[in-house]
């Protein structure tokens, strides 16, 4: 799935990553470079670094580079670092290993608490492995508070510590200075539509077919090309999304079509946390006691309710940021929809970003000036940044859908 360039493992943990030679270059030598480090051999200068950021659009793997990595960091197999089969690299593509933290916001953003916990936690010494590795996907969701704890951390590293940071750019909004100038940029690009098709097809067992069409309407998002390729309620709420720039006739649609967006984003979120939740719930009361009969049952059981508020409250933080990645994959479709609107209007000579849909868009290019598309075009993108200013999510939609039945 890699390009033959010399010196790209293509097994083991690298086999995951998708489409990115040059960055599985890079972070191969710097396992071996620390793998030699660790022996006392003499390792290329500059080849390993305490702080590493991770960078790329959505869906190109940013997370899984940086897992890849943390498990070549600790690979006990010197002759293949990364094999994927030694206790340490199963260990820690299974969130097990006791010495890589892996941190995944659940709710919009990451607290200062939860970062100095972390940071004190990095300062330790490795257990059992050779480097105590901190993890951050979605380190674009810092508050300033957290990034000011981190970034302490980072300038003064413990000596066997790294940390890795995922963000979708090394821009000031999405990563700080401070922090962007002490770690090494890791830039992932977005992989091309064959070699997606491939791991579907070979790792998945997706049937080639669906494999090259989840492949060519995912936007270079791996996962997202996943579900479309093994979830058929997926496919379902992508089609309904598509449907919606053709089908706002009358005004009165506006607002019906806006709330069934707006529920189709809810309808996600819940089926992604669902089964997670209740699980969650249950060890919780199992942990707690609940069910137990005896002396101190009563304060147990109080004990057990507070923890479980606390936890409800955790899981519709989780809730509310499922639903708002959601809808806002959801305006990625539609955007992409008026993008190749505005690229057969213009006769341009490359691929459409909805090839299933050409005969919408070639419907709506006839019916639409590039100009009042374009204006739909950017009244998506509006919408998306009032998400991200919190704006209330039917409040937001509904003012998008009247401005595209408005063109």
């Amino acid at each position: 799935m890699q390009t033959d360039a010399p010196d790209v493992p293509k097994t083991g943990v690298w086999a995951d990553v998708v489409g990115q030679p040059d960055a599985v270059r890079t972070l191969f030598a710097a396992a071996r470079a620390a793998d030699r480090q660790q022996r006392g051999e003499p390792a290329p200068p500059g080849a390993m670094t305490h702080a590493w950021l991770f960078t790329g659009p959505p869906g190109s793997g940013r997370s899984v580079a940086a897992r890849a990595f943390a498990a070549a960091l600790q690979c006990t197999d010197s002759g293949q670092l990364g094999c994927g089969h030694c206790t340490a690299c199963r260990t820690v593509l299974s969130g097990t290993h006791a010495d890589v933290r892996v941190v995944v916001p659940e709710g919009l953003s990451i607290s200062v608490a939860e970062m100095r916990a972390l940071v004190q936690a990095s300062a330790r010494r490795p257990s059992t492995g050779h480097w105590r590795v901190v993890l951050i996907e979605d380190s674009d969701r810092l508050t300033e508070g957290a990034a000011n704890a981190l970034l302490k951390a980072v300038e003064e590293p413990p000596e066997r510590t790294v940390f890795l940071l995922c963000a979708p750019s090394d821009h000031p909004e999405d990563v700080s200075v401070t922090i962007r100038s002490r770690c090494r940029v890791v830039q992932l690009r977005t992989p091309l539509s064959r070699s997606i098709a491939e791991v579907l097809a070979e790792r998945d067992g997706v049937e080639p077919q669906l494999a090259e069409w989840a492949a060519s309407v995912c936007g270079g998002h791996i996962g997202r090309a996943r579900r479309l390729a093994t979830d058929e309620q997926a496919r379902e709420r992508r089609e309904s999304v598509l449907r919606i720039p053709l089908g706002l006739g009358r005004f009165s649609g506006v607002f019906t079509a806006a709330d069934g967006l707006v529920k189709l984003a809810e309808t996600e979120a819940v089926a992604a946390n669902e089964d997670r939740d209740e699980a969650e719930k249950e060890e919780l009361r199992t942990a707690m006691g609940a069910g137990g009969t005896g002396k101190g049952t009563a304060a147990a059981t109080r004990g057990a309710n507070a923890a479980l508020k606390e936890l409800e409250k955790r899981q519709k933080s989780r809730t509310t940021r499922s639903q708002r990645d959601a809808l806002d994959l959801a305006l990625v479709d539609l955007a992409g929809f008026y993008r190749d609107v505005l690229v057969v209007r213009s006769g341009a000579d490359v691929a459409l970003n909805h090839p299933d849909f050409a005969r919408s868009v070639a419907t709506a290019a006839q019916e639409w000036t590039s100009e009042s598309t374009l204006r739909r075009l950017e009244a998506v993108l509006r919408c998306r940044e009032a998400l991200g200013q919190n704006v209330k999510p039917i409040i937001a939609v509904e003012a998008l859908i009247a401005a595209l039945h408005r063109g």
